[in-house]
């Protein structure tokens, strides 16, 4: 319990840090709702889907170490994937929403797709942090077993922002 507190608390600071950037700081007190709204959001679908977190850059560095990593876009392929997703980053073709249980049709696909190492790195992402279809692949993932895992909160936004390299599908 003291590592969840832990994690609660480093995804706190690091949200409020942000909200303290040179440009942030030019807009005091606006945009605080928000901002709040987004950091304890996050956190608690951390805590609740049993993975943690990994920032564009620390991404970008285990990718660059060439990491042995499974890397998810949970992105609709027409609207984002086929236009750019994370280099090496495989498409989740199919959805997978937060509830109780999933058919036997989308757990094997998932599963398929996963792979059998259960001990793998893997890494979910979709468009944006208030985005939740990476916290629901990651949760699934969870759910069946797989122990290493990742969620690139900022997802293609945030990697479009940092500037790094994307691949698009033709």
């Amino acid at each position: 319990m003291n590592k969840m507190k832990s994690l609660i608390m480093l995804i706190l600071v690091a949200v409020f840090a942000a909200a303290f950037s040179s440009s942030a700081l030019a807009a005091w007190g606006t945009g605080e709702l928000d901002i709040e709204q987004s950091g304890v959001t996050l956190a608690r679908e951390t805590v609740k889907g049993g993975y943690d977190l990994v920032t564009a850059k620390e991404l970008k560095n285990w990718i660059d170490q060439k990491k042995d990593m499974l890397i998810v876009d949970t992105m609709p392929f027409e609207a984002s994937y086929k236009k750019q997703h994370v280099a090496g980053a495989v498409q989740m073709e199919f959805p997978i929403p937060e509830m109780k249980s999933i058919d036997d049709k989308t757990r094997a696909a998932l599963i398929k797709l996963l792979g059998p190492d259960k001990n793998k790195v893997i890494v979910f992402y979709c468009g944006f942090v208030k985005c939740t279809r990476s916290h629901n692949g990651a949760m699934w993932a969870k759910k069946l077993g797989y122990k290493n895992l990742y969620r690139f909160p900022g997802g293609i936004k945030a990697w479009g922002e940092a500037e790094f390299p994307v691949e698009k599908v033709d």
